[in-house]
């Protein structure tokens, strides 16, 4: 375990690398500003025993400005120390972000699963702000304060050893309280942002659902349930703190305990004529020194806490097995030439502990086709969609385009030349341009306009007040619902894909409005699957799939349905009436 954790460390600070020369800057001028301040009381035991005791104005005057002159090197090496530690922290977290980023990046939908979109937000913002932190800390003071701890010490046993073995006894004892306090810091700390998470779901929920909230008149049960979270947060961060709150002021007392018996044995060293007031008055300086350094080390121990806690968190991110990637066997140079899809005895499962979600599915789609996917909610419709993408791979079977397994594939190739419309229309904060752009980065406004024409949408956007610069609000609350869905299809169309998929993405459209959609569509020289609710939408497909509790149970094309399948009637009697049956 604590090889592994070892190994987690040493993985995260790889990324300061590219830094090695601002950070031994920094440590440099961390060592020169600590040399000046270890300096400065033997110095002053000098000005105190050569000067003001025997009342000689120029040696106190000479040693005096140099003290000074010592202090201004000491203030510029800590300035400068503190500029090149920023300067490293900010460049690591940067980095660190990018990396967590681009993991996030790949991961799977399964990946997804294991990380709810709370955890990976703090994860990437409030631990890595704690780690860059600790990298800024560990530069400026996490080394200077056991130094300065360490040197004070050497120093008082050279000024006096008598006076010095005060502290040579108590310092080990709050040493090992210091550790103990740290291990009980770090488990309280990691607690606190496993409640960090959960509070930022919650708040995450209710800012995404505030108009469902209101709509509802919830908000005093939703307050309610943030306030508990919140509750819960706050009592841990009081727990972890009052550990840091605690040792401090015990620590201080003991240290100035140990200066009140030093001045105490001091004061009886000058009398008897063993010491002198300059170096008594050093000791205690070098005390009151490493007095400070405590009061560091139990911050740094708080920050080495929540960042070992971070550590683990980011870690798990960047450690997350990845489950569908590019194998050795992938080709870049297969791509999607007539778009023949083929599911073969395809079973899947989101896991291997669940219930199957696809079981024994079968079907061939020729190219060009346009296939109607129904069934009841929860019978596995979205789950196939996704096979074909590779957003999930199967559990069993295969999945083939233009009879190839698309696990050998290139992702990037296979997805490129596949348009996806998900039931759910995700739109971006940018122009109305830039979003159907974002299904073909280098598109020109011609092939926009076409695109957003095709997706029956070009009459409402001239109609916008800066029509294709006008900007969308985040997930396009500015819109209504056909209008997400049909700028979701244009940003697909854009794209000329050899495959469409549209998941449900007609269901806020009238009839009329979809029929023109679905006439455009069919001038893509394109394999279309829709999973559709409608009747009216599946009547004008070459093929219809029925699913029912993850198994394909008919399939055909509407005439055929008809005769063959007794609860595709049961659907069309239910949209047309037992009267009104349609033929094609």
């Amino acid at each position: 375990m604590k090889s592994e954790r070892r190994n987690k460390v040493k993985y995260l600070f790889k990324l300061l690398s590219p830094y090695k020369k601002a950070a031994s800057i920094a440590l440099l001028f961390m060592l020169a500003e600590l040399f000046v301040e270890l300096f400065q009381p033997l110095l002053m035991s000098r000005i105190i025993n050569d000067g003001i005791e025997r009342m000689d104005l120029q040696s106190t005057m000479i040693l005096g400005g140099f003290m000074v002159l010592l202090a201004f090197v000491g203030f510029a090496c800590g300035i400068i120390n503190s500029f090149y530690a920023a300067r490293v922290s900010q460049g690591y977290g940067f980095d660190l972000r990018k990396q967590l980023f681009q993991k996030i990046q790949s991961f799977s939908f399964a990946n997804f699963n294991q990380f709810p979109t709370a955890t990976l937000i703090t994860r990437v913002t409030s631990d890595v702000n704690l780690l860059q932190q600790f990298v800024f800390m560990g530069l400026r003071i996490m080394m200077r304060a056991p130094l300065m701890m360490i040197g004070g010490l050497i120093m008082a046993f050279i000024i006096d050893v008598k006076l010095a073995l005060i502290l040579g006894v108590v310092i080990p004892f709050l040493l090992v309280f210091l550790v103990w306090a740290m291990t009980r810091a770090y488990k309280l700390f990691r607690s606190v942002q496993s409640r960090l998470d959960h509070t930022n779901g919650v708040l995450r929920e209710n800012l995404l659902g505030i108009r469902l909230i209101k709509a509802f008149v919830s908000f005093r049960q939703e307050i309610r349930r943030f306030t508990q979270s919140n509750e819960q947060l706050m009592e841990r961060t009081i727990a972890a703190l009052r550990i840091i709150e605690l040792t401090v002021p015990l620590l201080l007392l003991a240290m100035n305990l140990c200066i009140l018996f030093i001045l105490w044995t001091g004061q009886l060293e000058v009398i008897s004529g063993g010491s002198n007031v300059g170096d008594v008055v050093a000791v205690v300086n070098y005390t009151t020194r490493i007095t400070g350094a405590f009061s560091a080390i139990s911050m740094v121990i708080m920050n080495i806490s929540r960042a070992k806690a971070s550590v683990n968190r980011v870690s798990e991110v960047l450690e997350e097995k990845v489950d569908i990637y590019d194998t050795e066997e992938s080709n870049a140079n297969l791509q999607i030439t007539s778009g023949h899809i083929a599911f073969n005895q395809v079973d899947f499962r989101y896991s291997a502990n669940t219930l199957p979600i696809l079981e024994s599915i079968s079907f061939t789609v020729n190219p060009g086709q346009t296939v109607a996917i129904m069934g009841a909610t929860g019978s596995g419709k979205s789950s196939l969609f996704q096979l074909i993408p590779r957003l999930y791979d199967v559990s069993s079977g295969s999945v083939q385009i233009d009879n190839t397994d698309v696990r050998k594939m290139k992702l990037d190739v296979l997805r490129k030349q596949i348009g996806f419309v998900p039931q759910d229309p995700t739109l971006f904060t940018g122009t109305v341009r830039e979003n159907i752009m974002w299904g073909k980065e280098d598109a020109t406004l011609e092939e926009v306009i076409e695109a957003a024409r095709h997706a029956q949408l070009h009459d409402t956007i001239m109609k916008l007040p800066l029509q294709y610069e006008t900007v969308v609000g985040q997930k396009g609350v500015n819109l209504s619902g056909g209008q997400k869905q049909r700028m979701s299809i244009a940003r697909a169309l854009i794209r000329k894909p050899a495959i469409l998929l549209l998941d449900d993405s007609t269901s806020a459209l009238d009839l009329q409005t979809e029929a023109k959609l679905l006439a455009a569509i069919a001038t893509y020289a394109c394999t279309t699957l829709i999973i559709t609710q409608k009747i009216s939408t599946a009547m004008h497909a070459d093929m219809v799939l029925l699913l029912d509790n993850g198994q394909l149970i008919a399939q055909g094309n509407h005439e055929q349905l008809l005769e063959g399948s007794e609860l595709y009637k049961q659907i069309v009697s239910s949209q047309f009436g037992k009267e009104g049956v349609p033929h094609v």
